[in-house]
């Protein structure tokens, strides 16, 4: 073994370039060419590839640091004698990835932000020896988000393609049981508050009427229209869809068993895992009551229930909690954590709280569900403070129905992975690196098997990657924010850095916040508690996280993310000229307040 230096190389005329982004850690194994760091200068992004292949030592260089020619990155550790390669010549943001591994090559698989650190990889079995009943250039397992634009984008290559889902129509979690229909019942929650405040400015009506077959339809027909769509477009494409539930047998079969019990043996050249995760059961609730409810129970809309408890106060949580307060349920939260939706910034969700106490939701922090049990009154449900030896704020209450929101689990462990090779680690996640790829060469895996955050957004991203590499495009993962959306009321979005994080990493960082309290458009739709919020490089200027939490919050987003990965600097975005008066215009409004030029609000001058 030695360890080399691996330095820039030629950038041209560029000198004193900051690094924007490390894209490996300590720890890491890297293959010669793999992207190390991100440096931009004048708006243009070059990536500094390795010179070698091997194991990351020591990192000489972070955030901020500004490179030039022959500058140290790190210390790699390779096999072999100690003179260092010839560098190679740094490469564009579009920068080649490796080329795809031949058969039975093992390229070293980069931990990443998906997925923890691998375990052994499993020995894989034989394959069966027996003749296929369908055979395939490329097979997608799972038609979510992330699945069925694997196997799009693999069709619209010119792969030959099956795809695989165990729902009667494609679409997964999302479109059938998850987001989709979600979102269609919070659009009728949102409209049934609004019209319950229009009073306040001289609209009145009645007390709404729920009729919940009529909702229920129109979240169906919602989900009908665009998994419709979905099967149009994989015919179009000329897919193939098999629906059934599929397991490896080796590396290149896998066998699926239909709702009928019958089997067919599937062999591929090219897999792309988007098996998913599905909802986390807590082991003391009783679950074979009907009563107790996880995120798909819930939006079947069997009832109303006069009470309702929601243990989770996570964005599934809160999203659901919404609906059924809107309908007419008495709603109580407990959630573990000492903050509603844990991971964002407090003060993002002290709007959405104070809301929920004006509309009668009962929240209780640092709360845990116990002793639950049911009988014909109603699931009872015991409570215990999550600090040891306190008292917990709720005593043992009866409620209608029970909603367990805690989070998901990936489907790792269901595949028979290990047939096939697969690393899975122990929670369920399939590592894979920055093509996607497993430590299996022709198997790639996406979306929430791969790791946190577990959103359709990435997924698609993911998975669009993932075909295009096994399709032979020298590609990577390049993609530097994922953003965040809680569709609650009001809604809450963050991408990129979040201040709590900033401070944890001790960042120098500057936070600027734009009230809505000052924006004509929210004044006028009687909305004012939001705010809009981005924060900044204090070195660079260069925006580097933001967040809003107001109505439309999920659809303000994308100015910032889209901010972020161009390296935008405060002045830009105050340069950028909003229309007036629009929400959007608030993200404008915040870089003045950071930039010192905001005429819409005073801001006394620092002495």
């Amino acid at each position: 073994m030695a360890v080399i230096e691996i330095k820039v190389p030629d950038i041209g005329d560029y000198s004193d370039v900051p690094v924007i982004e490390v894209l490996v850690a300590v720890g890491d194994s890297v293959a010669k060419d793999q992207g190390l760091v991100t440096l931009e200068s004048d708006k243009a992004t070059l990536e500094v590839p390795s010179s070698a292949a091997g194991v990351v030592k020591e990192l000489k260089v972070k955030i901020g640091d500004t490179l030039s020619e022959g500058a140290v990155v790190l210390l790699l550790e390779t096999e072999g004698e100690a003179a260092a390669p010839a560098p190679a010549k740094a490469e564009t943001k579009a920068a080649a990835a490796p080329a795809a591994a031949a058969p039975g090559s093992k390229p070293p698989v980069t931990p990443s932000h998906r997925a923890p650190a691998e375990p052994a990889a499993p020995k894989p079995a034989l394959a069966s020896g027996k003749t296929a009943d369908i055979e395939c250039k490329m097979v997608v397992l799972g038609a979510g988000p992330g699945g069925y634009t694997a196997a799009f984008r693999a069709a619209d290559l010119g792969l030959d393609t099956v795809l695989i889902e165990r729902y009667a129509s494609l679409g997964g979690v999302c479109l059938n049981v998850g987001c989709i229909p979600s979102k269609a019942l919070l659009h009728a929650a949102a409209v049934i508050d609004e019209v319950a405040h229009a009073g306040d400015f001289g609209v009145d009506f009645g007390r709404p009427k729920i009729t919940l077959d009529k909702l229920r339809e129109y979240k169906e027909k919602v989900v009908g229209k665009l998994t419709g769509g979905l099967a149009s477009m994989a015919k179009q494409r000329k897919v193939r869809t098999v629906t059934g539930v599929a397991t490896f047998v080796s590396p290149n079969e896998l066998e699926i068993v239909g709702a009928d019990g019958k089997t067919q043996l599937l062999r591929f050249e090219h897999c792309i895992i988007a098996a998913g995760s599905q909802a986390v059961k807590l082991p003391n609730f009783p679950w074979d009551d009907k009563r107790v409810m996880d995120s798909t129970d819930a939006l079947e809309l069997h009832d109303i229930p006069k009470t309702l408890l929601v243990v989770g106060g996570g964005i599934i949580g809160l999203e659901m909690a919404t609906v059924y307060s809107a309908l007419g349920s008495k709603v109580t939260v407990v959630e573990f954590m000492d903050q509603l939706m844990p991971g964002a910034d407090k003060d993002l969700v002290k709007p959405l709280a104070d809301r929920l106490k004006k509309q009668g939701v009962e929240v209780h922090l640092k709360t845990k569900a116990t002793d639950v049990k049911a009988d014909k009154t109603g699931i009872t449900v015991g409570f215990e403070a999550a600090a040891e030896g306190e008292k917990p704020a709720l005593a043992a209450t009866t409620y209608d129905r029970v909603l367990v929101a805690v989070g998901r689990s990936p489907n790792g462990k269901k595949i028979g992975a290990d047939k096939a090779g697969v690393t899975v680690t122990e929670r369920g996640f399939i590592p894979v690196d920055r093509q996607m790829r497993t430590n299996v060469p022709h198997i790639f895996a996406i979306g929430d098997i791969v790791g946190n955050p577990m959103l359709a957004h990435k997924a698609t991203h993911e998975g669009k990657l993932a075909a295009e590499v096994a399709a032979g495009e020298k590609k990577e993962w390049v993609a530097r924010v994922i953003p965040s959306v809680a569709y609650t009321n009001p809604e809450i979005a963050w991408v990129g850095v979040t201040e709590t994080e900033a401070k944890a990493k001790g960042l120098k960082v500057g936070v600027a916040k734009f009230p809505w309290a000052a924006s004509g458009r929210a004044i006028g739709i009687g909305r004012t508690e939001g705010f809009t919020k981005l924060i900044f490089d204090e070195e660079t200027h260069r925006i580097i996280g933001g967040a809003i939490v107001g109505v439309h919050a999920g659809d303000l987003l994308a100015e910032i993310g889209l901010a972020i990965e161009m390296g935008a600097e405060a002045e830009d975005i105050g340069h950028t000229i909003h229309a007036h008066p629009t929400l959007s215009e608030s993200v404008g409004m915040a870089a003045e307040v950071y930039d010192g030029t905001i005429t819409d609000l005073y801001i006394p001058k620092k002495k």
